[in-house]
Parts: structure tokens; C-alpha cells; sequence
């Protein structure tokens, strides 16, 4: 049976970032558990650095992932910058960028990328003790800016689809497909162009997310799509499609 280790950022009188009141420590914790059991019922062994909100040190938490061992260790934060409301998106960091753990950062990235997050890309961090001391391939997801309201409210609104997004990722990693217990419903989406060349797909995906529209480009069949939002219920993709058309962009719903 594959096994992922899960470690919730920071803890106890860690908080991580905070920002009006909001604590870093306390999201991480919430996503962890909520990839965690997606992954169980999937039939993924997990294991977790910390259930509860406590401090260990990033060596301890190396150290309780080489006790547990497995396939896969994935630290989960929430990025932060100097200015409020300076950047928005998702960023991925590993070791380098070779091997198992880049094609996981990749995947991880992929899937938060379709449920409407800017993908920053996989970035290395040689220095941090959590990717350093691990004994199996490790990544540390910023899921989205702690700081930055539009990535909140993403991070609230769509706190089932991001879970699931990063247990995608992993099951995806693994050869396990995705996740079957959240995920096998339909999900309606808003596609606004589709094209050929990746540039023209960018320049249209960089419009829709300067108006904080949840905007993302899948690949596929050959085309660069671009899609807004993925809707559980119909009627909230009619009503995105709606106001989109009244921006004056072309639209139809797809699934």
C-alpha cells in the first residue's frame, strides 16, 4: 500500500504567517487533515507530522517522517508577502528539481492551477531542513498568499476542490488515478477561448485574473483552454457565464 507522510506548516506557538487575525498554522492544519482523509479513501496510508496544534522543530518533523517512512512527504503552508495583496497564486518547492519529487510539485501545481489558483511554478529550496532531511521524495506547497484577500477567499470558498486538488496530485504521482470520494461528481466550468499557441491562452487568462475571475488553462485535445471556475451546482456556472458575457467575453459551460 502507498504511504504519504502530510506535515501541517508551523504550530503551537508557531504561528506562521498572520494576517488580520488569520494564522497560517491554523489553514495548514484544516487542509492537511482534509487531504488526508481524501487520500484514506482513496487507499493511500497516511501518516502526519501533527494532528493537533503543536510545535516541532523542522528537524523533528524530518525525523518523524523517516521513523514513519513512505512515498511521499508533503508539507503544506500558505505563503506570505511584504505588502498585502502583492502577489496571488500557488508555488511548489523541493529539493531540486529532479526526480519523483518535481514530477509531484508539477502534478500538485497542475491541479491547483484548475481550481482557479495562478501557478507560480516549482521553485528549490536546497535550505529548508523539511526537504533537506526527509528520506523520500519531499514538497512543500504554498497554497496561495496568506496576505492577499482574492487567495482567501479562493482558499474559503473552494476549501473542498483545493483539498482534493492536492490529493490529486499525489494520487496522480503515485499511479492511483483520482480521487474517487470527493471528486467522481460533475464539475460545470465557464471555457472563454481556446487556441492553438499557449501565448495567446496566457494573455486571456492574465485579463480574466486581473478581474479576480478563479481563471485557469487546461491542455487538451490539443488546444489551450481556458476556463473559469469548476461548479458543483449548474445554476453558479449560469451565473458566472452571465457575467461574463456581460464583460464582453465569449463563453459556453462545459464539464
Amino acid at each position: 500500500m502507498a504511504k504519504v507522510i502530510l506535515d501541517a506548516g508551523h504550530g503551537g506557538s508557531d504561528p506562521g504567517a498572520v494576517y488580520n487575525g488569520r494564522q497560517e498554522k491554523d489553514d495548514v492544519l484544516k487542509l492537511a487533515m482534509a487531504v488526508g482523509e481524501i487520500l484514506v479513501e482513496n487507499g493511500v496510508e497516511v501518516a502526519y507530522t501533527r494532528t493537533e496544534d503543536v510545535y516541532d522543530k523542522p528537524f523533528e518533523k524530518a525525523q518523524i517522517a523517516n521513523r514513519e517512512g513512505g512515498d511521499f512527504f508533503v508539507s503544506i503552508h500558505r505563503n506570505s508577502s511584504p505588502e498585502a495583496n502583492q502577489y496571488s497564486g500557488v508555488e511548489t518547492l523541493v529539493y531540486d528539481k529532479s526526480g519523483q519529487k518535481l514530477e509531484l510539485a508539477e502534478a500538485i501545481n497542475r491541479e491547483l492551477e484548475q481550481v482557479g489558483f495562478r501557478n507560480l511554478g516549482v521553485k528549490e529550496r536546497p535550505g529548508l531542513v523539511v526537504l533537506r532531511r526527509t528520506k523520500m521524495p519531499a514538497v512543500l506547497v504554498e497554497a496561495g498568499f496568506l496576505n492577499t484577500d482574492a487567495d482567501n477567499a479562493r482558499f474559503d470558498e473552494q476549501f473542498g476542490e483545493i483539498a482534493e486538488a492536492i490529493a490529486n496530485g499525489i494520487l496522480e504521482t503515485l499511479g492511483l488515478g483520482s480521487a474517487e470520494g470527493s471528486g467522481g461528481e460533475k464539475l460545470y466550468r465557464v471555457q472563454t477561448g481556446a487556441f492553438r499557441r499557449r501565448e495567446y491562452a496566457e494573455d486571456l487568462l492574465y485579463r480574466l485574473q486581473q478581474q479576480n475571475y478563479p481563471a485557469f488553462i487546461l491542455y487538451d485535445d490539443g488546444y489551450y483552454k481556458v476556463q473559469v471556475g469548476a461548479f458543483r451546482q449548474l445554476d453558479n456556472a449560469v451565473r458566472m457565464e452571465k457575467t461574463l458575457r456581460r464583460q464582453g467575453y465569449s463563453t459556453f459551460i462545459t464539464t
